[in-house]
């Protein structure tokens, strides 16, 4: 399964690069497809790219729907398998 997961900007890097942190993970991403991201902004990442932005809210609101469906967003983010409960 893939999934495109809220995870908060943590650092801005050189060349539209950023760190971004979930759960106690941080990871390096491409900002190269988003305009204007800034630390402590939302960002949708996937496969190592920020998509858009997000409303903190609705980053929190998304987590929270993770959480109820047993994934947990921190292992998806750090690479592992599909980040499932089993």
């Amino acid at each position: 399964m893939c999934l495109a997961i809220p995870a908060r900007i943590v650092e801005l890097l050189a060349g539209d690069q950023c760190r971004v942190e979930l759960g106690g993970v941080r990871k390096e991403i491409s900002l190269a497809l988003v305009d204007g991201a800034a630390v402590g902004d939302y960002v949708i990442v996937h496969v190592g790219y920020a998509l858009t932005r997000l409303d903190p809210d609705e980053a929190a609101q998304t987590l929270a729907l993770f959480a109820e469906a047993g994934i947990d967003p921190a292992t998806a983010l750090a690479g592992d398998a599909a980040g499932q409960a089993q």
